[in-house]
């Protein structure tokens, strides 16, 4: 019998929603505005449940993205990983940003993974530099501002929680319950 841990679904069905956007057809003039999906998605679970979504899942997600897009297999996945490690690294500090800040800390983050990426493409193929490239940056913090409510309304109706705080919530209400048998005894006593 496989044992899905509870959430995993939910994460699974994100990290689907982000991938279908990052290749969904827009109009030429759109498509150079196009949000970095699941680097976004994939940065609010970092945030969110650092114990649970790690590198190895960002490594699983780029590779994903390199073969939707067509790229060099390993060039999105370099890019996610090293933007991962910084999420994964200062999660409590961004968390406690407000979601203003936080939009300016994720805006330089898939700023590095664009340049990152734009780096593995000149090495790889001498791909040139256009500003345009650098666009999603933008539209990916003003996303943010919607995303990162949405996925925490998801998060909490579908019940995703990282597995040390479940594991402290545990050890919380057992106490709790140690400390209220302790008192009953001593008061019939």
């Amino acid at each position: 019998m496989i044992v899905v841990k509870p959430g995993f679904i939910t994460l699974l069905v994100t990290y689907v929603i982000a991938l279908t956007l990052m290749v969904m057809p827009m109009p030429a003039a759109f498509d150079t505005f196009r949000p970095d999906w699941p680097t976004l998605v994939m940065l609010y679970w970092i945030i969110a449940l650092p114990h649970r979504v790690n590198m190895g899942t960002a490594l699983a997600l780029g590779v994903l993205s390199d073969i939707l897009l067509g790229s060099i297999v390993g060039v999105h996945a370099l890019g996610m990983v090293v933007v991962t490690y910084f999420a994964a690294r200062h999660f409590q500090r961004i968390r406690n940003f407000a979601l203003i800040q936080q939009a300016l800390v994720i805006a330089l983050l898939i700023f590095i993974k664009r340049f990152v990426v734009f780096e593995a493409n000149v090495f790889l193929h001498d791909a040139e530099f256009t500003l345009s490239y650098f666009w999603p940056v933008l539209t990916s913090a003003v996303f943010w501002l919607w995303v990162f409510p949405l996925l925490r309304k998801v998060r909490r109706q579908f019940g995703v929680v990282d597995a040390s705080f479940a594991c402290l919530v545990v050890a919380k209400a057992q106490r709790t319950a140690d400390l209220t048998a302790s008192a009953f005894r001593l008061l019939c006593s």
